[in-house]
């Protein structure tokens, strides 16, 4: 018999086409009348800030346009310096996982100035003074999280920058609209990459330390949903059918790993991505299936799960060959997608690898791991195996 616990984070979730349009009156229910939006100036160029505008009209005080990968400490000063300048009541996160994150983390900080305390939550329970609410563009899954990473400038010590990830109930979002629509203009490359960071938050989720029920369940659904649709939409963007299961299966994603711990694959992609700015798409494409492997001997059968839910033929199969079959489909949808399959091809020097081993093996959310990592030289092993 397994313990587990599940902690549930209050929100409302609204899903469909043309969703987006409901944003003001949504906003007049829940009395925000000061809002802040943080997004990237590809919104506008989209079309999407246009949408938000719309749909809020004066209630939209301030808009904060340059977000930036991995959430630079910098950046969000400036978010939240501009968010006191309107008393703004609500923040929004319009895009992928960097918009989110900002948001989150305006959130926090601002409630902090007001209150002249920490903001972080007493109870798995508390409710923020700033609420978030998520507007996501990609499949990154940070709608349904209460977790964000802030990218701090380089230390002087070792000349890294340091991605800090902040886990709190206060900063997951109170309302998370999925419009479909807002995703069909998402290029194949982005459409790949958070994608394949969607496939993360299930298989983490799977074997995580801290799994449970629900977080099984929500994975195995988005596994499904996200095996046949993600190439569907990589194919072809304009399919809307393909474009909402895929971003039903964002939304599944990001609720199993909601309430579980990650372990060596997030830790991994959050090293690289502060120390060396690789894209978190791309630090997922390349690290996943070498995490997978790394953690079959001690999450098999989780893994045959997750083969199943792609859809792989694993009647009569030993848990074992069906995991590794999972891990195969997982770099075989890298492949398809041309994406990047080799830490070299997004930047990361060979003479790095130690370096980036030893803060990984410092990082909490690596000692989560399924498998004990005793030092840093299994994960400097994993890496050259990448390289």
């Amino acid at each position: 018999m397994e313990t587990f616990t599940y902690s549930f984070h209050a929100a409302e979730v609204i899903f469909g086409p043309g969703a987006v349009t409901r944003l003001g009156k949504l906003s007049e229910r829940a009395g925000w009348r000061r809002l802040l939006l943080c997004t990237t100036g590809r919104s506008r160029a989209r079309g999407h800030l246009a949408s938000i505008e719309s749909a809020l009209g004066e209630r939209l005080v301030a808009v904060y346009e340059q977000v930036e990968p991995h959430v630079p400490s910098s950046r969000v000063a400036e978010a939240t310096a501009l968010a006191a300048e309107h008393d703004v009541d609500a923040v929004i996160g319009l895009g992928g996982g960097s918009a989110i994150g900002t948001a989150k983390a305006v959130s926090l900080a601002l409630e902090e100035q007001r209150t002249g305390h920490p903001a972080r939550a007493a109870f798995v329970t508390g409710q923020p003074l700033i609420p978030v609410i998520a507007i996501p563009t990609t499949y990154a899954g940070s709608e349904m999280t209460p977790v964000y990473g802030v990218t701090h400038p380089a230390d002087k010590a070792d000349g890294s920058a340091r991605k800090i990830t902040v886990s709190d109930p206060k900063v997951a979002p109170k309302l998370v609209i999925y419009d479909p629509l807002l995703t069909l203009d998402l290029p194949p490359r982005v459409t790949a990459g958070t994608g394949i960071n969607a496939v993360a938050h299930c298989i983490e989720a799977l074997y995580s330390i801290t799994r449970n029920p629900l977080s099984t369940a929500a994975a195995l659904a988005g596994l499904r949903a996200i095996a046949h649709a993600l190439p569907c939409c990589y194919d072809d963007g304009s399919d809307v059918e393909a474009r909402a299961e895929m971003l039903e299966g964002a939304f599944l994603a990001g609720t199993a790993l909601s309430n579980v711990a990650m372990g060596l694959h997030h830790g991994l992609c959050h090293v690289l991505g502060g120390a060396t700015g690789a894209a978190h798409g791309d630090a997922n494409s390349v690290v996943l299936p070498y995490a997978m492997r790394f953690n079959l001997d001690a999450t098999s059968p989780q893994l045959a799960l997750a083969a199943e839910a792609m859809g792989l033929p694993t009647a009569g199969q030993r848990a074992e060959v069906a995991a590794e079959a999972a891990a195969e489909q997982v770099a075989e949808w890298v492949a398809h997608m041309c994406l990047p399959q080799r830490l070299r091809e997004i930047g990361v020097a060979q003479e790095q690898l130690p370096a980036l081993a030893e803060l990984a093996f410092a990082s909490r959310t690596v000692r989560n791991n399924p498998k004990p990592i005793a030092d840093a030289a299994q994960i400097e092993a994993l890496l050259r195996s990448a390289w």
